[in-house]
């Protein structure tokens, strides 16, 4: 099969077109012949040797933590059901809170049985690999949030793939949307979804427009996608008793821990702590492909490319001008 392997850590140029074995399905296992696989942020990262102490990732190692596609083969009981049903799913190495995001730039890639998520007829492929994180994190995040109508609600990196839903999501609740995130695409597709507020957080200052949107008060909750200095600045826009979920490190990290947050009377909630919440993961992705499904929710797809070019795909992450999610199609 055709595969896209990291040869060594380093920039994009060292993920690699291969030719590799079809993957055997153990045990509770599936084998997917794969549509569509998401390119993470986090597949950047670990190409470049970044986070090796909490990811166990060893080059040469095929990315990729989440596929849609056609399940071909079952492993010894998975119910031969699943034959030619079209699913999303993490791959079998990956998981939430744990596991490792590999084996998902390929043709064909395993996924575990229990974890399948059924894609409803009404939705293509590519749409239904964008939601495996996405999907389930902005639903998460919505749950721990508590958003009530009438809140300001500060959302960094609104311009990624979990923005553009959480934007979405938050209007829905009759919250107001101010939208963080760099340049004139992002900020004009955040309006589109619902944002009141657009600020674009490549320019200084950007946190005095958010308090004068808020009329100097600050945002009640944000959801920070963006982590790093810019994480850190949007703290600052926070207002006395604010909520502060961290759940994003593009910019270079996350956030801030308690103490800091603490000391700005900010309450912050981890990502650990959403995704270490008693959550049913399959019933809340099922849940985010109906959504879509039915009209009530936009997924945002900036860039597709095919299977070889996944090097190109992470430059333009790496170059941050991608918009929304970006997928590798086999």
């Amino acid at each position: 099969m055709r595969a896209v392997e990291a040869k060594s850590f380093g920039g994009p140029e060292v993920l690699t077109p291969v030719e590799l074995p079809d993957p055997v399905p153990g045990t509770g296992q599936v084998l997917v012949d794969v549509a569509a696989a998401d390119v993470m942020f986090l597949d950047t990262l670990l190409r470049s040797g970044w986070g090796t102490a909490f990811f166990p990732v060893r080059p040469p190692y095929v990315p990729g933590g989440a596929i849609a596609g056609v399940v071909s083969a079952v492993g010894a009981g998975v119910d031969p059901a699943w034959l030619g049903t079209r699913v999303a799913a993490q791959t079998a190495a990956s998981g939430i809170g744990g596991g490792v995001p590999t084996g998902g730039y390929a043709e064909r890639a395993l996924a575990v049985a229990d974890n399948l998520l059924e894609v409803p007829a009404e939705l293509d492929l590519v749409t239904a690999a964008a939601l495996v994180h996405d999907g389930r994190t902005a639903l998460a995040l919505m749950r721990s949030a508590g958003i009530r109508p009438g809140d300001r609600v500060l959302i960094t990196a609104a311009g990624g793939g979990v923005g553009t839903l959480l934007t979405q999501l938050v209007t829905a609740t009759g919250a107001k949307v101010i939208a963080a995130a760099r340049g004139e695409a992002k900020l004009a597709l955040a309006q589109r979804l619902g944002a009141t507020t657009v600020v674009d957080y490549s320019e200084t200052e950007w946190t005095e427009r958010v308090l004068a949107a808020t009329g100097g008060e600050g945002a009640d909750i944000v959801l920070d996608g963006a982590g790093g200095a810019l994480g850190r600045a949007a703290l600052e826009a926070a207002a006395p008793g604010a909520r502060f979920l961290a759940f994003g490190s593009a910019g270079g990290g996350f956030a801030l821990d308690a103490a800091a947050a603490a000391a700005h009377g900010v309450t912050l909630i981890s990502l650990h702590e959403v995704t270490g919440s008693d959550i049913d993961w399959r019933a809340i992705g099922t849940e985010a492909l109906a959504a879509v499904a039915s009209g009530r929710l936009t997924v945002t797809v900036g860039r597709t490319f095919p299977l070889e070019k996944a090097a190109d795909a992470h430059a333009t992450i790496a170059a941050r001008t991608a918009v929304g999610r970006t997928i590798l199609t086999a």
